[in-house]
């Protein structure tokens, strides 16, 4: 899978579409130059249309649009300032017991549907989205102050809203990603992770398809959104690179329906909890 992140590519400078500059059959994932520190009320349309015109590019029908999370929360105002949070003694008590800052747990538990492990450094949680995550998914990095960055309120109303915008007002027809850096069970690291979707299948059912040996598979069902998300998330970087908007083109053909929420097991089949 060619990775071209240097924004002065050639076949960008030439105007070329993201396809083109794939090549047939390639992926190819360019991170957008130039975008802006964001800040609550700022036009997350405007600055992509803007740095798709930087780099030179025209997306084409089909490609994605891969949005960091922390760009569309501070766009849409969701940080909080620790001094305004008063804890609660629910709060305070599952502080002690994972050692943290008793105003961060009381905006977990704000942003929780329930409350799964709790061990020190850590509480895990169902989201209100769906989402099984650590901490709720606040965050502290890249805020500044004390400060933290909640996830935004419906990140798939979000991701529609995006693609509708860009629709309207650049002519762009593209599906859209919302990803966050979210650790799995099992296993060590985090990996992007689809969040919020529009216009693009998150979750291809491959069931019923032929195998190499004409088998019908049984099972398969794949995680498009994710793989497109921790593909993205190579190039936009964890630390300090500032590159929180990929554009992904050459991806093979898939119906356009789809959400992130698509993506979460449910209740009754997870067996792990």
């Amino acid at each position: 899978m060619p990775v071209t992140d240097q924004p002065e590519n050639e076949a960008r400078s030439e105007g070329r579409s993201g396809n083109d500059a794939a090549g047939i059959g390639g992926l190819h994932l360019l991170p957008l130059p130039g975008v802006p520190l964001i800040a609550a009320g700022d036009d997350l349309v405007a600055l992509t249309l803007a740095a798709l015109s930087r780099a030179g590019v025209t997306p084409c029908a089909g490609d994605v649009l891969v949005y960091a999370q922390k760009i569309v929360s501070k766009a849409e105002g969701r940080s909080v300032d620790l001094r305004d949070v008063k804890p609660s003694p629910r709060a305070c008590e599952l502080a002690a017991r994972a050692d943290k800052d008793p105003r961060l747990v009381e905006l977990i538990l704000s942003e929780s549907a329930d409350v799964i492990r709790v061990r020190p450094g850590v509480i895990i949680v169902e989201h209100r989205s769906g989402l099984i995550l650590a901490n709720a998914g606040i965050d502290r990095s890249n805020v500044g102050d004390d400060r933290v960055l909640l996830l935004p309120r419906d990140a798939d109303a979000s991701a529609c809203g995006l693609r509708e915008g860009l629709a309207a007002r650049g002519g762009l027809d593209v599906g859209v990603l919302i990803i966050d850096s979210i650790g799995r069970a099992w296993r060590n690291g985090t990996i992007g992770t689809a969040i919020g979707a529009s216009g693009l299948t998150t979750l291809l059912d491959l069931r019923g398809h032929p195998d190499l040996f004409g088998r019908a598979l049984e099972t398969t069902e794949v995680g498009r959104g994710d793989e497109i998300a921790s593909a993205a998330s190579l190039v936009m970087g964890q630390a300090a690179e500032s590159y929180p908007i990929v554009l992904v083109s050459g991806l093979a053909p898939a119906p356009r329906t789809g959400s992130a929420h698509d993506l979460l097991r449910s209740k009754a089949k997870d067996l792990f909890r």
